[in-house]
């Protein structure tokens, strides 16, 4: 009865809208009839969700500690879905000894404590993790033509990340004892990780050294890896990232924490299987210690622009303005650091002549920074062997999964709400998003 009524109110507004347009307002009927479609699929689903009478289980149930729940009464409970606004019956349980209630009906359906169903919290969560929260509602309503404010996104979307950062936990737990086993062996897995500051509150910055002028630290580093698989070469002899091969785990926190979530997603990946692993990143020393740590058998490469970064910074310390100097000194370090010749770099630098105290300081940095990474910059030695030797792929990340969402103007984040949002889109920039929803149906 209630459908046949949806059915007659959309005729009459298709007729009304032809007789007063004088044509059929095509985009009008859409609205209007997906909106009769979510009224006719809210009230399928609200009787399907209480076809089972509340889920009554009984006078009493056990609780987790070992005491007697009652059954006290039936409470109906106001729960928003994709569908639009259903109203769920659940049988109610009290733990006198506890002094806590429960409804065992809202853990089967995945909305303990929120009024939102699984399906809107998934919208909800993909909204926040690409858009700003304010702007997140009006696609929701524009896109799937239901209702939340800003606050319930923002709430939704942290909480989501939460989840996923234990799904990685629990994935890499398994990975690590030896429960999950890749299928398939890989002929070149890469490890790229770098970093990249994140603006946050104040009191996130506490004590904290800064780069700005004044001293203090306006932003947190956030650690981000990659992982990625290379089988093939192109036609000129260059690598080939395979395709839909690239992982991303970050967070802002400690290297030695980074370090294992890393090594973690690379054993989730194959590391075990795989036949030659990489470790490309910039100079900073925590990159290194991790690789040294954690992937010690790894070949360890510097990314060749980050290099090529440092004999720059010496010609423009040294020459000036001098555009003519500058361009046939760097071209000449260029082909010698691209033939892997890095102690030929280290002479030129040491037999520059400098005049103040702060060109010595700028040279002594530089002879040491290529003193310390000679080994990793046998750039002909890894082209001959067919490997990457930049890292544009976790820099690209950097901007991605970072920069896009949580370096936009006037943001200022606390370090647990970013993390929860750098969790969020590490998941679905890594494909990982229709697993975490499976973990949660399992779970």
């Amino acid at each position: 009865m209630e459908i046949q009524k949806e059915v007659n109110r959309i005729v009459d507004l298709s007729v009304r809208d032809k007789d007063n347009l004088g044509h059929l307002d095509l985009e009008s009927l859409e609205i209007h009839i997906r909106s009769s479609m979510h009224n006719i699929g809210s009230i399928m689903l609200e009787k399907l969700l209480n076809s089972d009478g509340g889920d009554y289980r009984g006078r009493t149930l056990p609780c987790e500690r070992g005491h007697v729940c009652q059954f006290k009464e039936y409470r109906d409970k106001e729960l928003l879905t994709v569908l639009g606004p259903v109203k769920v019956k659940r049988a109610y349980y009290y733990d006198q000894q506890c002094r806590k209630g429960c409804c065992p009906k809202d853990s089967a359906l995945d909305i303990v404590g929120t009024s939102f169903s699984p399906g809107v919290r998934r919208i909800m969560g993909r909204v926040g993790a690409y858009r700003p929260f304010c702007l997140g509602h009006e696609d929701i309503k524009e896109m799937a033509g239901i209702r939340v404010d800003t606050k319930e996104i923002e709430r939704v979307s942290h909480q989501l990340g939460e989840d996923v950062e234990v799904f990685y936990q629990k994935e890499a737990a398994l990975s690590l004892s030896g429960k999950i086993i890749p299928i398939h062996s890989v002929a070149k897995m890469y490890i790229c990780i770098d970093g990249t500051g994140v603006p946050v509150v104040k009191a996130e910055t506490v004590n904290r050294q800064g780069k700005g002028e004044d001293g203090h630290a306006k932003s947190r580093e956030a650690k981000l890896g990659c992982v990625f698989t290379q089988s093939a070469l192109d036609s000129n002899g260059y690598p080939i990232r395979d395709e839909a091969s690239t992982s991303y785990v970050g967070a802002i926190e400690t290297a030695e924490m980074f370090g294992d979530r890393i090594y973690a997603e690379a054993i989730f990946r194959g590391l075990d299987r795989a036949q030659e692993v990489c470790v490309i990143g910039d100079g900073a020393p925590w990159i290194w210690n991790i690789a040294d740590e954690q992937f010690y058998e790894a070949t360890q490469i510097i990314d060749l622009y980050h290099a090529r970064e440092h004999y720059w910074n010496v010609a423009r310390t040294m020459f000036g303005c001098d555009k003519g100097e500058i361009s046939a000194w760097t071209d000449k370090r260029r082909k010698e650091l691209d033939q892997g010749e890095v102690e030929k770099v280290i002479e030129a630098i040491k037999d520059l002549s400098p005049f103040t105290e702060q060109e010595k300081e700028v040279l002594e940095r530089e002879i040491g920074y290529f003193e310390k990474n000679k080994d990793r910059m046998r750039y002909n030695e890894f082209r001959r062997q067919g490997l990457f030797v930049g890292s544009g792929v976790v820099e690209a990340g950097c901007r991605t999964v970072i920069g896009q969402r949580l370096k936009q103007s006037g943001m200022h984040w606390t370090v647990k709400g970013a993390n929860s949002i750098i969790a969020l889109r590490c998941c679905f920039l890594s494909n990982r998003w229709e697993d975490f929803w499976e973990y949660r149906a399992c779970a």
